[in-house]
């Protein structure tokens, strides 16, 4: 039997409850102080070596389902965590920084992971993530919500999760504090602001440890690069893979900078952009490995979710260009390539909507 939204509602606010009742002693931080890493490029926060639950605010930057594959496969054979959700949130005024939140389904798949979500628990969890707890609304790009979680060490970054362990005192909590306060607008800089662009270094990535300056300063936030371009089309496409930089840009000066394609749709019906563009997207780190362990001042990125066709900024603007309902592939006009996309997705679902199980069950 179908549970009301009502119901949703509740089922998520007793874990809610549940959760903050465990841990009492919750600190907030800034993402700033979540971000801190050593000479080595290691994060040296003091909680990322115990149970201790932080609370971060900061605003969406992205959906997850234009990030990463949340399809629940608990028989998924692994390496890795097969099903997975993640979004980012960047820190407001002086709080330079920005911090992941991630979760996967099958942890015992990953080193040091414990548990393995079924596929509706898998869906209950998201669900929960994508919800704010006492209202049901769903979250988006530019609310600003309030997160309380875990901290773990990854590859020379910070995420908030689970500890990769599905014992229910680990869950993740996303409170909303205001929505709709829409996307900060991306900070522009230039690839020499990150590479360096002259010496024996040439090309190189500029680290900080005292993340004033460089790869670091950007880390998990929303930037801007112009008058680049892309020099192996050839490999546009989407990237369902989690550590392989799929495009690479070049500035006039020579510099160049891996760019990682979401999953969203407008990376298989557009094509590449060509000429000098701009790109738009949330600056990562990612070290592909090997080697083992990865280089924890290496491996930084623009992630791009989701394009839109416009062809001169690689980004996805986030609205329809025309005011026709029926008008799929924003050409101007609703036709039988309209009915071949919507045919091609035809009862597809979303994972940690609802639509697809999961807080409606």
């Amino acid at each position: 039997m179908k549970r009301s939204n009502v119901g949703k509602m509740l089922s998520c606010l007793v874990v809610l409850l549940l959760v903050l009742s465990g841990f009492g002693y919750s600190v907030t931080y800034t993402h700033t102080e979540i971000q801190s890493v050593d000479e080595y490029g290691d994060g040296n926060h003091p909680d990322l070596l115990t149970w201790n639950k932080i609370i971060v605010e900061g605003i969406i930057l992205n959906r997850s389902d234009f990030m990463l594959d949340a399809e629940p496969n608990q028989y998924f054979p692994g390496p890795g965590a097969g099903a997975m959700w993640q979004i980012y949130i960047q820190g407001e005024g002086d709080d330079h920084a920005g911090t992941a939140v991630w979760m996967g389904q099958c942890y015992d798949h990953i080193p040091f992971g414990d548990g393995i979500y079924s596929d509706p628990n898998w869906l209950n969890e998201i669900y929960c993530l994508n919800h704010d707890p006492c209202t049901g609304y769903e979250f988006a790009p530019g609310d600003r919500v309030r997160v309380t979680g875990l901290l773990k060490s990854y590859k020379g970054k910070t995420n908030i999760n689970e500890h990769h362990d599905t014992d229910p005192a680990n869950n993740l909590t996303i409170e909303l504090v205001e929505a709709g306060v829409g996307l900060p607008q991306p900070e522009v800089i230039d690839l020499n602001d990150v590479k360096y662009d002259s010496g024996p270094n040439f090309d190189e990535y500029i680290f900080d440890a005292n993340r004033l300056t460089g790869c670091e300063y950007y880390q998990a936030r929303l930037v801007r690069i112009s008058d680049v371009n892309i020099v192996n089309p050839e490999n546009w496409g989407p990237d369902y893979t989690d550590e392989t930089e799929t495009i690479t840009i070049k500035d006039t000066n020579g510099l160049t900078f891996p760019v990682k394609l979401g999953i969203g749709y407008g990376f298989s019906r557009f094509s590449c952009p060509t000429g000098q563009i701009d790109i738009v997207g949330i600056f990562d780190q990612e070290p592909p490995a090997p080697p083992y362990p990865p280089d924890p001042k290496s491996g930084y990125r623009i992630w791009v979710p989701n394009y839109d066709g416009n062809g001169k900024v690689l980004t996805d603007r986030g609205y329809a260009r025309y005011n026709l309902p029926g008008e799929i592939n924003r050409d101007g006009k609703v036709d039988f390539i309209d009915f071949a996309w919507l045919a091609d997705n035809w009862l597809e679902c979303v994972p940690g909507t609802g639509a697809c199980g999961g807080g409606a069950d």
